[in-house]
């Protein structure tokens, strides 16, 4: 999961464990039904934490519920960035984030189901996989690799397209996931400017694996 700072003494210690704890007690409620409906009690007690130390925390459920998807979000874009690092070319980055995004279906299900259902409205937010997008996106139209005129709305359909890639592969698990997020990153990367033989071929490069 993200960290930030280890904490200086002790005391601070246990205060992010006991937060972390929460945090990923939220998550997994997430992933498992969705439900923010249940109890702070159920909540602490999920977490292994006293009740009373929720408010040592958070001020209600819903920052808790808020900070899980931020936390996803960014491991989301951390595991993600330690598979792309020293790929140069923004059409193979947003290739492999299509691809590795399929993988983590497998490999990280928690996680993509947090984003399938929480994604949508985090789509042009400050954490995860978006600024690092639309960064990419940024660099490709600058280059002139892509021809698109604004990044931004570039990221909407870049990022829609990424959540039904999402959906699909916990949908649908019988369809070959590598197959498929090739012939969506394609598409995109054809709507991004490139011609289809250039799109296809960055599409097929070798991709590292990812860790479990």
């Amino acid at each position: 999961m993200p960290t930030s700072a280890p904490p200086k003494n002790r005391f601070e210690r246990r205060r992010a464990e006991t937060r972390q704890a929460l945090v990923r007690a939220a998550r997994q409620i997430l992933a498992e039904t969705g439900d923010t409906s249940a109890s702070i009690q159920a909540i602490a007690e999920r977490a292994d934490v006293g009740f009373g130390s929720f408010y040592n925390h958070f001020e209600s459920k819903t920052e808790l519920f808020d900070a899980a998807v931020t936390d996803a979000l960014e491991e989301f874009g951390q595991v993600i960035d330690a598979r792309v690092e020293g790929i140069d070319d923004p059409a193979e980055l947003v290739a492999a984030g299509f691809r590795l995004t399929a993988r983590m279906a497998d490999s990280h299900p928690e996680l993509m189901r947090i984003l399938r259902d929480r994604g949508l409205s985090h789509i042009h937010s400050d954490r995860g996989l978006a600024p690092r997008a639309l960064r990419d996106l940024e660099i490709g139209i600058a280059s002139g690799r892509f021809t698109c005129g604004n990044a931004t709305t570039a990221l909407s359909a870049l990022g829609g397209t990424l959540l039904s890639l999402v959906a699909l592969r916990l949908d649908r698990p019988d369809l070959d996931g590598d197959e498929t997020a090739s012939d969506l990153a394609e598409m995109v990367l054809r709507m991004l400017g490139l011609a289809a033989d250039d799109a296809h071929e960055v599409t097929r490069r070798s991709l590292p694996e990812l860790a479990r």
